[in-house]
């Protein structure tokens, strides 16, 4: 198996409760994908086909440690003929690191829109990697370009990515690798509107909610791109809006993530 597989796998350890491996290295803080498609996973686990995940919503209460696996615990919310929720709790070390509300549905017929004219080739891109550390991410495995474009409100990110082993057809792995890959320096777009950015680690930075809504199947072993803009910032928070488009130029997801951005004074204390 390969190693992002293996991140993205969980297994059970008692009723409705499920284990995601270590994503490592030890000493660094677990990335926020990684809880997110595991999440998901265990959610999936319970819910039966053809219910599909429609829409996640996450918060990110504390860090965790990449060096040690997480514990999922599935609550079975609601189960209808066509729909079902789910609400998954992720703990370590007995410390609740985040929460999570997943919706699935079986397909139905209705009205679709969402289209988008791709603004380049990925193949003529550079492959950059992520745009900034990522000690979790097998990067062996993830073919990541990105192009920035733009300045203050109008600044624009444009991450291209694929991923490069060999997947199943499975869509429901497609999807957990998309929301694995796409939680990456997401919210950094909010700080470079500014001119600042995570890496340089001049503002305290990190998600603190996000949310993505699932509107086609997803091709993870395909090029995507994910184009995110900042709409608004304050009180130490930025939000960014972000659509995820396949290489058809089909919308397959929409994303909104609201992060912290925070200069690096002491926090008031009243």
């Amino acid at each position: 198996m390969s190693t992002l597989l293996g991140l993205l796998d969980v297994t059970a350890t008692a009723t409705q409760t499920w284990r995601g491996a270590a994503s490592g290295p030890e000493g660094k803080r677990a990335y926020g994908g990684q809880l997110a498609a595991q999440s998901l996973a265990a959610a999936a686990r319970t819910v039966d086909a053809p219910k599909a995940p429609t829409a996640m919503h996450l918060q990110f209460l504390r860090g965790g440690a990449a060096g040690d696996p997480i514990d999922y615990t599935v609550d079975a919310v609601y189960d209808g003929r066509t729909a079902a929720s789910r609400r998954v709790d992720a703990h370590q070390d007995g410390r609740l690191l985040t929460t999570a509300t997943v919706s699935f549905s079986a397909p139905l017929p209705g009205p679709e829109h969402g289209r988008r004219t791709l603004p380049a080739d990925p193949e003529s891109l550079p492959r950059t990697g992520p745009p900034g550390p990522a000690p979790s991410l097998p990067l062996d495995e993830l073919d990541l370009r990105y192009v920035d474009d733009g300045t203050g409100d109008a600044f624009v990110r444009r991450l291209w990515w694929r991923a490069v082993v060999d997947l199943p057809e499975d869509p429901l792995l497609h999807t957990l690798i998309a929301v694995y890959v796409t939680d990456v320096y997401l919210i950094d777009p909010a700080l470079q509107v500014h001119g600042h950015s995570m890496r340089a680690r001049t503002h305290r930075s990190g998600t603190t909610d996000s949310s993505m809504w699932f509107h086609r199947t997803v091709r993870a072993d395909e090029w995507n791109l994910l184009e995110c803009r900042s709409p608004a910032a304050g009180r130490g928070r930025g939000v960014v809006t972000a659509s995820l488009v396949g290489s058809d130029g089909d919308i397959a997801a929409t994303l909104v993530q609201e992060g912290l951005i925070a200069e690096r004074d002491p926090a008031p204390t009243s």
